[in-house]
């Protein structure tokens, strides 16, 4: 879809459908809309047909003296100004109601919105973000296509200035762009999506950028420079492991680092999983998934940044050469570790990636991001994902980053009183801490291969999709999270 941003008076812009918002008793009418159609408005309101309620939407054919063809009125629901979350609602519920009407262009006054404390600019990012997220369809594998929203442009009044306005639809647009990437390598099937396949993607997206330097690394290369741990895993399927470092050098100086899971399909294992729900297990590659996001959104944005994104990516499963309870296999960094639990199988193959990435690239910072445990789900459900660190001031620079996009985390304890749940007889440390705080001893499991770093580690396994029914699906969290970071740390994220 084409996005726009335009200063034009609403009666002058040509479109399918203008998009209204409207606050709870509909009193914030933009001045900028006719005299005609602001009393048609209020005639709605008075007659009891629109009242701004929260996801009250309205639809008005040939509105008066306008060049619309419709009126779309939506309720914000709110009395003065909306927090983030209220308007990234908003914005969804914005697009699901014009996609309704089967209009093919539309345009959305933003004028009358405020957002506690951000400006239009703001407005205008995270307003393109939200509609290109929530108009998002994947229908690769679908015979009939005819359900696909006409919705072709999509154009953002405002009367912020022009520079401003254009640079923030910029920014929203890449990100959106990002997470689609992220939902679409999500909900792929893991017959199609495998490890070789996501190399065929990271090529692809080398090809796409010329900034972007990709490295492969195949799982008997893996082998050779002691990458016990992804190796372990790895080998108990018939597809081989990869492993795919991406350099972007935007900016000169130490990289930022990002490392994903890309565990494309997770059997568990020997330690097999209930065969309820199995079927989501494709999504536990959604930490590379939102790898990939994120490289494209930057290379989009072209960012002032020097930033190494790594993807491993493997398949758990239960051959013959799976890993068994009770082995124990050397890592990278040259510490053991005794497997327990092969369905713990993320940690093993994120520590040895963690510790090539140190040893390589010496970035000033590491982020890795994966649908980790379980145990974070029961913990913080869908709406925040886990932030652990060992550097305060980066947990809350990721945090910030979320509470500024919407995409929120919550922070999370690292202290050295669960270490001792990692304990193992035989070996340098287990990979399961037992059944109390799963989240936490993975994240302090992670912790004892970035020690001399700055380093967070975001557990996504609440966020990363939606279970079941017809909303099944990829989200393309912490797409918005991760970028937002990136770009306040090139110093082009400030509002």
């Amino acid at each position: 879809m084409d996005y726009a941003v335009s200063s034009k008076a609403p009666a002058l812009l040509k479109a399918d459908c203008l998009v209204v918002a409207l606050n709870k008793g509909a009193t914030d009418l933009p001045d900028t809309l006719p005299d005609a159609t602001r009393k048609l408005i209020s005639a709605c309101v008075k007659s009891g047909d629109f009242a701004g309620k929260k996801q009250q939407t309205l639809l008005l054919q040939q509105p008066p003296e306008l060049s619309a063809t419709r009126l779309l009125l939506v309720g914000t629901g709110a009395e003065g100004a909306l927090g983030v979350q209220a308007f990234l609602q908003l914005a969804a519920t914005v697009a699901k109601g014009v996609a309704a009407t089967g209009a093919r262009s539309a345009a959305w006054l933003l004028d009358n919105i405020a957002v506690k404390e951000h400006d239009t600019a703001w407005i205008v990012r995270e307003g393109s973000r939200g509609v290109a997220d929530n108009t998002y369809r994947y229908d690769t594998y679908r015979s009939d296509k005819s359900g696909a929203p006409a919705l072709k442009r999509f154009t953002f009044l405002t009367s912020a200035p022009a520079a401003d306005a254009k640079q923030a639809l910029a920014e929203g647009t890449a990100i959106a762009a990002g997470m689609a990437l992220a939902k679409d390598l999500g909900n792929r099937p893991p017959n199609d999506c495998h490890p070789d396949y996501l190399v065929t993607v990271a090529k692809a997206l080398a090809d796409e950028y010329p900034a972007l330097k990709l490295k492969t690394i195949s799982e008997k290369q893996a082998e050779k420079l002691g990458m016990g741990a992804f190796c372990s895993v790895a080998r108990g399927s018939e597809r081989d492991g990869q492993i795919m470092i991406f350099e972007y050098q935007g900016a000169k100086g130490a990289p930022v680092a990002l490392v994903g899971k890309g565990i494309t399909f997770d059997t568990g294992g020997i330690s097999l999983k209930p065969g309820a729900s199995m079927d989501e297990m494709k999504y536990d590659m959604c930490g590379a998934a939102s790898v990939f996001g994120t490289v494209k959104a930057v290379c989009e944005l072209q960012l002032p940044i020097h930033l190494v994104a790594v993807v491993v990516a493997a398949e758990n499963m239960p051959d013959g050469r799976a890993s068994r309870p009770g082995d124990i296999v050397r890592t990278l960094s040259g510490q053991t570790v005794e497997i327990l639990n092969t369905d713990a199988e993320g940690r093993l193959v994120l520590c040895d990636a963690l510790t090539y990435v140190q040893q390589k690239y010496k970035p000033s910072a590491v982020v890795d991001i994966a649908t980790l445990t379980g145990a974070c789900v029961v913990a913080l459900g869908a709406h925040a994902q886990a932030v652990y660190a060992n550097d305060a001031e980066l947990a809350e620079e990721l945090l910030l980053a979320g509470e500024d996009c919407g995409d929120r985390g919550w922070p999370m304890p690292l202290w050295d009183d669960y270490q001792e749940q990692l304990d193992s007889p035989f070996a340098d440390m287990a990979n399961i801490g037992g059944p109390k705080a799963g989240s936490i001893t993975a994240a302090c499991f992670l912790s004892r291969f970035t020690k001399d770093v700055s380093w967070a580690h975001l557990d996504i396994a609440g966020t990363a999709w939606v279970s079941g029914g017809k909303l099944k699906g990829a989200t393309g969290r912490p797409v918005p999270m991760l970028t937002r970071y990136l770009m306040h740390k090139a110093g082009s994220g400030d509002d």
